[in-house]
């Protein structure tokens, strides 16, 4: 995995305000990097919560106090006009008090003093259907 090809694309799509492209990024290092290989770097890489940890965990421990927490929150990215799967479904929203279509996100940080670093992840997934005893529809 090319870390660096990563990092460059992580600060491009922060600072950019609109639709990003790889052949944008690579027009960034007048290519020096071709779009294939941003491309590819992405595409045949699975990224998850372990690989998060490995490059944080330096500066985790780098910064870690005994004053220092982890933050659990859930997010949820909705998703209105999408169709439903494992990943995309009803989950409830307490800040509306209602469930809606989207993404459940769970995120751990670590945080100390005023540093907050993200050292964990989790999609919530839905595997388990049930029947809506109204429609006879599976859920």
């Amino acid at each position: 995995m090319n870390i660096e090809m990563i990092n460059y694309n992580e600060d491009y799509l922060i600072s950019s305000f609109g639709k990003t492209i790889a052949t944008g990024i690579s027009e960034l290092f007048n290519g020096a990097y071709s779009h294939d290989q941003f491309t590819r770097v992405l595409s045949n890489n699975f990224f998850d919560s372990s690989h998060l940890w490995k490059l944080v965990k330096s500066k985790v421990r780098e910064i870690e106090a005994n004053d220092g927490v982890i933050i659990f929150d859930d997010t949820i990215q909705e998703k209105r006009y999408s169709k439903e799967n494992e990943l995309i479904s009803y989950h409830y929203n307490h800040t509306l008090n209602t469930t809606v279509k989207g993404i459940n996100l769970l995120n751990c940080l670590y945080h100390v003093s005023d540093i907050s670093i993200p050292v964990a992840y989790h999609c919530v997934t839905k595997t388990l259907k049930s029947t809506n005893p109204k429609t006879n529809k599976v859920q």
